[in-house]
């Protein structure tokens, strides 16, 4: 097929693209009904930051979406944005900033194709089935072109899936690895089938947390789908700031993002809310995806012992073995994961950089900490709370 033949187009709104065409590449698995694997790159998720002012004008998120045409029809999208900063990424780039600035150089702007604010593994390059080499080799030229074009420093792509990595390596990008802490499913039935999996001391721990934390006061309920209801966000809007405020400076969500999400993606969501005399003191907000619970805000009103691990973990963990996900991906960061089962995991980026001195130096420090993290993820493993047994089985 003649990469000729394909028009690429920069787009600065969603609307400019009709939500099924977006999907149809997004998540065509989601075709016939089912969920999408990955709810972040959906149309109406990356609509609901946008209509919501979570990106946009003032946020250093300017959206600049890829759109690649064959003959009229939309085989290739991706979600890109010029960034003023690097917040809201979670794969840091702030030395190379740093860096690139003491040399005399301008750092940004810069593109990024991502999920904003969002630590959670899917596609990047979002190609209709059949189309895969020709969309993502398009997406790749175009968003390389558009950096190259207006003299921009980089592009970054973060949060992509390892097909993606080997993809975006073999045409010449630069890949760097990373880590989480994700809980696996391993044919559990019941929170219990789970437990008998760890170690005696790490079984025994999880059990007082449990109890601890649902000693409250109250009661901890799961809602999605209808079950969700307006207020429910209210409380939970508190908690986000409250988080926010502490972690980042400020919120990086507009309270008008789930009052979107509410309308749009309430059967993608499981909102874990801790309640005393029916009034929600924490919450935990967890998005479904085919095979994947993604745990991604917390907060709280008040501080009880141990709550926090339970609304955000055990109840995902719980969620998870009911609705027979194969994982649970609790977000960025967080060693402390590590004794409540969830194990580290690798994560990947892309980079192309202009400057070929620094892509230079980048490339042999990202060689250097594909290695470190590699031993690392090897060290954490075999320190985990799992029987030793089921260690060797993961290697």
């Amino acid at each position: 097929m003649d990469q000729a033949r394909v028009e690429i187009q920069v787009l600065s709104s969603l609307s400019q693209i009709d939500a099924s065409d977006w999907d149809a590449c997004a998540c065509p698995e989601a075709a016939r009904g089912g969920r999408p694997y990955d709810p972040f790159t959906t149309h109406r998720f990356l609509s609901a930051l946008e209509q919501s002012g979570s990106v946009g004008r003032g946020t250093g998120w300017q959206p600049q979406y890829l759109a690649c045409y064959l003959e009229g029809d939309l085989i290739a999208c991706a979600p890109l944005y010029a960034k003023g900063h690097s917040q809201g990424e979670y794969v840091f780039d702030h030395n190379w900033a740093h860096a690139y600035e003491q040399a005399g150089g301008r750092y940004y702007p810069k593109l990024q194709i991502a999920v904003p604010f969002t630590p959670a593994t899917g596609r990047r390059f979002l190609v209709r089935p059949e189309y895969e080499e020709i969309g993502t080799s398009a997406l790749v030229q175009g968003a390389v072109q558009l950096a190259s074009d207006n003299q921009l420093s980089s592009l970054h792509v973060t949060f992509c899936t390892e097909r993606e990595v080997k993809n975006g390596s073999d045409i010449g990008l630069m890949s760097r690895s990373t880590q989480q802490f994700h809980w696996l499913n391993n044919g559990y039935e019941t929170f219990d089938d789970f437990l008998a999996a760890l170690s005696s001391r790490k079984r025994k721990n999880i059990r007082k947390e449990r109890r601890q934390a649902q000693g409250f006061g109250g009661i901890i309920e799961t809602y999605t789908g209808a079950d969700l209801r307006p207020e429910h966000w209210d409380a939970f809007w508190e908690f986000y700031q409250d988080t926010g405020s502490r972690k980042w400076g400020s919120p990086y969500l507009t309270r008008a993002f789930f009052d979107i999400v509410h309308e749009t993606m309430a059967d993608d969501m499981a909102l874990v809310l801790a309640e005393r005399d029916g009034v929600p003191v924490a919450g935990a907000l967890n998005f479904i995806g085919s095979d994947v619970l993604y745990g991604r805000y917390w907060g709280c009103a008040e501080h009880h012992p141990c709550l926090h691990f339970e609304l955000c973990y055990y109840q995902a963990i719980d969620l998870a073995i009911e609705m027979g996900l194969a994982r649970v991906e609790a977000g960025a960061q967080g060693e402390h994961k590590l004794a409540r089962g969830y194990l580290p995991a690798e994560t990947h980026s892309l980079h192309w950089v202009a400057d070929p001195g620094f892509r230079a130096a980048v490339e042999q420090y990202l060689e250097a900490e594909r290695a470190a993290v590699d031993e690392e993820i090897e060290i954490l493993t075999r320190y985990g709370p799992f029987k030793r047994t089921y260690v060797e089985e993961q290697e």
